[in-house]
């Protein structure tokens, strides 16, 4: 199968508007048997999905490690496989982003994905002076002219870091939390990076899960999961955590976006389709702990276009019940 594909111009790439995020099958999202783990990507490759997103830190490794695994399975065709580093610094600070640290860092990764050589390599959230020191990307030049990694880019929290991320010339690839109840990027740093060619790449399109509709005020996480622990961002960024909006106010705005699902849909695939229809967006990444899950995901890709009555009523959900809480934060 073949999914619609969107450019990274920067990096003379195009890529599958659904991607596969590779987070869930490393850990922090409760329990994931292996074997679900291989078959959602399995899944997700054969629905046509070639671009893969993962990290160093994804269950140490393990979210690397299968990648590495079900692709050699496979044989033939590779998808892009992108990575990060940066989060195994312990403290996590601006300090640690010495050239033998990253170098070291992707490395590990080469060997965790049985790689010559990373398609694309993400600083993870740096700490925002990373953004302002030429050594970083200097560094970061300096493996790619190495032929260790393919192109770098950069994962961020905040739009302002998105903005001065775009400002290095070797950045080809811009990752930021965007969806239904994250809607600020859209105001500047997807347009800009559209006009610079450079990829975006949507993480958490559906909110931790808020976005599928499937929760309620008692569902319960477990005791690994972000959701049960970091809600106050306690121990990372609390926008990583169903979008950094407040769960009960997350619930109530799933509620006013259940009348907008087009037939024939899922709220989940409504969620990924409203983010499609945003230009600068490169490709999305949702996570997926089954077969099912994947196949779902990728088949949001051949949803119509959400008519414009849709559209205005999310603005409007978003506009009454989230912005408060969110827009100016990140």
């Amino acid at each position: 199968m073949t999914l619609p594909t969107r450019p990274f111009a920067r990096a003379g790439w195009q890529v599958s508007e659904i991607g596969f995020g590779a987070w869930a099958i490393g850990g922090t999202w409760g329990r994931v048997d292996e074997t679900d783990a291989r078959a959602a990507l399995h899944a997700a490759l054969d629905a046509g999905v070639t671009f893969i997103d993962t990290a160093d830190v994804y269950g140490d490794g393990r979210s690397e490690r299968i990648i590495a695994e079900v692709l050699a399975e496979r044989g033939g065709p590779r998808p892009l496989v992108a990575t990060k580093l940066g989060r195994r610094l312990d403290p996590h600070v601006s300090a640690g982003y010495t050239a033998a640290n990253m170098e070291a860092f992707v490395d590990r990764s080469l060997r965790n994905l049985r790689s010559e050589r990373l398609d694309l390599v993400q600083l993870h959230c740096p700490p925002a002076p990373v953004l302002y020191d030429p050594e970083v990307f200097g560094a970061l030049d300096d493996l790619k002219s190495r032929g260790k990694i393919a192109q770098y880019g950069v994962s961020v929290e905040k739009v302002e870091e998105g903005l001065k991320a775009l400002e290095w010339p070797g950045v080809v690839s811009v990752q930021v939390i965007y969806n239904m109840l994250r809607q600020r990027p859209a105001e500047l740093l997807l347009p800009r990076a559209r006009a610079m060619g450079v990829g975006v790449i949507v993480r958490v399109p559906l909110a931790s899960g808020l976005l599928t509709g499937k929760m309620d005020r008692a569902s319960t996480f477990e005791a690994d999961d972000h959701r049960a622990f970091n809600r106050d961002g306690s121990a990372f960024d609390r926008g990583e955590t169903f979008a950094g909006v407040p769960f009960e106010v997350g619930l109530e705005a799933v509620e006013a976006l259940r009348p907008h699902v087009p037939g024939g849909a899922t709220l989940a695939q409504t969620a990924l389709r409203w983010i499609l229809m945003t230009d600068g967006v490169s490709t999305v990444i949702p996570g997926a702990k089954s077969a099912a899950q994947a196949e779902a995901n990728a088949a949001a890709a051949g949803l119509a276009p959400l008519p414009q009555t849709a559209m205005e009523a999310v603005r409007d959900v978003y506009d009454r019940l989230i912005a408060t809480h969110v827009h100016q934060r990140w």
